[in-house]
């Protein structure tokens, strides 16, 4: 399967591009939200450095991914930061006030690594039986996936320009992931088998939870800056 000019090599190859734009759809989302408030100038440098470095984490990753999904508690502290980026994105840390400079500029590229290192837990799994072991492949693959990644990450922060209801809906996105996540870590798979009703419970528990609390975050973060703007001049 090595062989290019193989006909199996091709199809491999095929079937590792149309995985990674399966499932790196929320992925794209993830990116989009991280770089919303930065300034149209570092949009693009954020999205390509994002993207190129959880490329790289994600070759990393699916070389150990068998491995690492069979741990238990690892998918439950990934559903866990999932929620923690999803409020975060919501409630917008990344505020006016540290978008200006490269401050903003990593931060975004640092929540686009780390949220798509998590997401792709799942993700690698399949990359890495398309693959069948063939290292050289599964690079080209992933490599040919960045632009992939950031044409549609770029599509998507252009409608939320547009629909800022997008952006609740991604961050519901988060917390489905997480949910759907939690659900499949090998330390509580048996508990979840007896109680099927988990794996719908949960996700729609992550999308509530991110959804809510990342909304009222941002409101009393408006309504406490309402406040400082309305205090007298010393």
């Amino acid at each position: 399967m090595s062989d290019p000019t193989s006909p199996v090599f091709w199809l491999a190859l095929f079937q590792i591009i149309l995985i990674n734009i399966v499932l790196s759809g929320d992925n794209a989302v993830v990116i989009a939200l991280a770089c919303r408030s930065l300034p149209p100038h570092q949009q693009k440098k954020a999205i390509i450095f994002g993207s190129v470095g959880a490329i790289v984490l994600r070759i990393i990753l699916t070389f150990f991914a068998v491995y690492l999904l069979e741990l238990p508690y690892l998918k439950l502290v990934g559903a866990a930061l999932l929620l923690w980026i999803g409020v975060g994105l919501l409630k917008g840390d990344d505020g006016d006030e540290n978008i200006e400079g490269n401050d903003g500029l990593w931060a975004a590229v640092k929540t686009i690594i780390i949220a798509d290192l998590v997401m792709s837990l799942d993700n690698v799994i399949g990359v890495a039986a398309a693959a069948k072991g063939n290292v050289p492949l599964l690079v080209i693959g992933l490599v040919i996936s960045i632009p992939l990644i950031i044409f549609g990450s770029t599509i998507i922060l252009k409608l939320m320009n547009r629909f800022p209801i997008i952006i609740t809906i991604g961050a519901g996105l988060l917390g489905w992931v997480a949910g759907e996540m939690a659900v499949t870590d090998p330390a509580i798979h048996a508990f979840v088998e007896n109680h099927h009703y988990l794996h719908t419970v949960l996700p729609v528990a992550g999308v509530v939870l991110v959804v809510g609390l990342g909304k009222y975050l941002a409101s009393r973060a408006g309504g406490e800056e309402g406040s400082a703007a309305d205090q007298p001049a010393a």
